[in-house]
C-alpha cells in the first residue's frame, strides 16, 4: 500500500509517500503525478520518500521518469539513497543490472522444462 500526500505553496508542488512504491501503487502515483503536472508548472517539485519502505523495478522506473521531468527528491534510508543515486548516473540499480542475466537464465531453464513436461 502506498499512501500519497500532495500539498503546494506558491513556490513547491510536494508529493509526500509512505509505504511501498511497488506494484499497483506504481500507476496510481504515475497516475497521479501525470495529471498534476500542470498545476505544478513554474514551481519546484519534490517527491519525499522518507517514509517509502519498499520501492520494486517499476517503481524505479518511475522515479527515473520523474527525476527526468525535473522533480527533486527527498531520503533518508541508506536502499532509498542508493536507488536515487544509482538511478540519476545511469537510470538502472547495479545489482540488479548485474543479475538480470541469471533472471533470464531461470526463465530459460523453466521454458526447458515446461517444453519437456508437455
Amino acid at each position: 500500500m502506498l499512501k500519497i500526500v500532495q500539498t503546494g505553496t506558491a513556490v513547491e508542488q510536494r508529493w509526500t509517500l509512505c509505504g511501498q512504491l511497488a506494484g499497483p501503487w506504481v500507476t496510481e502515483l504515475r497516475s497521479n503525478w501525470e495529471r498534476t503536472r500542470s498545476e505544478a508548472e513554474g514551481r519546484k517539485r519534490v517527491v519525499d520518500l522518507r517514509d517509502v519502505t519498499f520501492i520494486d523495478e517499476n517503481g524505479e522506473g518511475l522515479l527515473h521518469d520523474m527525476r527526468r521531468e525535473g522533480a527533486e527528491f527527498v531520503a533518508s534510508g541508506v536502499d532509498t539513497k542508493d536507488v536515487l543515486e544509482n538511478l540519476a548516473a545511469t537510470g538502472t540499480r547495479p545489482v540488479r543490472k548485474f543479475l538480470a542475466h541469471l533472471e533470464r537464465r531461470c526463465d530459460q531453464q523453466a521454458g526447458r522444462r515446461e517444453k519437456e513436461s508437455t
